[in-house]
């Protein structure tokens, strides 16, 4: 017992309830665009906002920074990541290979509930779609993705597919995406779903709609961005924005 209590002593141990809460909370902040671009998260507005101490904020951030969220420059701040044109030429090529390859390898491991799952994943996006809930229709189309993505089975994949997906970059820009063009990409997910419930669906054909669909997406971003330089002009490397706005809604107890 002695010996597993000086284990025990050295093990750095801290709960992450709070801090998983913020995390969530700033990671919506920043998609629903309360935070843009360059904005800097300041430690001591949240502090005021939520009543909690630095550590959690500070660890939070991390968090964020991991995700491709913030980028924290020293003795500056953290600040809300910037994408630029070479982002999205880079990162969306890749995503479409390797969700198409695992759509492709899900195919032969399709079974009655995990097709259920998708059919109820692609319902609620028709009802978000029809209502013009982007937030609710973007959580079924992650949804909807991640049923053929853990279905391939190649561990790998699903690995390199969901770190890809994690990036502010898919997350954000979809996001916009989907508020603009529910009906189209609707349609899109529809014919993925009936491809992989025909039993006679060239996989090669499933993994080509897949790959095309995520392909179509990259013109759409890129005229995002052309818009937002537009408002806010050129994008610059190091943001230098403070911005003590805080409209977020309290969520801690």
């Amino acid at each position: 017992m002695e010996k597993l209590a000086s284990k025990l002593r050295s093990i750095d141990f801290r709960p992450t309830g709070l801090v998983e809460k913020l995390s969530e909370t700033l990671t919506e902040a920043i998609l629903e665009g309360i935070f843009k671009e360059g904005d800097q998260l300041i430690e001591v507005d949240l502090q005021k906002q939520f009543g909690i101490s630095r550590t959690p904020i500070r660890e939070s951030f991390r968090v964020l920074e991991k995700k491709g969220l913030v980028e924290v420059v020293p003795r500056k701040g953290t600040f809300v990541k910037r994408i630029f044109p070479r982002d999205i030429e880079e990162h969306f090529p890749v995503r479409s290979v390797l969700e198409g390859l695992a759509a492709k390898q899900a195919y032969p491991n399709m079974n009655a509930s995990t097709l259920e799952m998708m059919e109820r994943a692609l319902a609620r996006m028709k009802v978000a779609a029809e209502n013009g809930d982007a937030k609710n229709y973007w959580k079924q189309h992650i949804l909807f993705h991640e049923i053929f993505i853990d279905s391939s089975g190649n561990r790998l994949l699903i690995n390199l597919v969901k770190i890809l997906r994690m990036q502010i970059m898919w997350y954000r820009l979809s996001y916009q995406y989907y508020q603009e063009d529910f009906k189209k990409s609707y349609r899109t997910h529809e014919e993925i779903l009936g491809l992989f419930k025909n039993k006679n669906t060239d996989p090669a054909k499933l993994e080509a709609v897949v790959r095309n669909h995520i392909d179509e997406a990259v013109n759409k971003f890129m005229g995002y961005l052309d818009a937002q330089e537009k408002i806010e002009g050129p994008a610059e490397p190091v943001p230098f924005k403070r911005v003590r706005r805080m409209p977020i809604k309290k969520k801690f107890s």
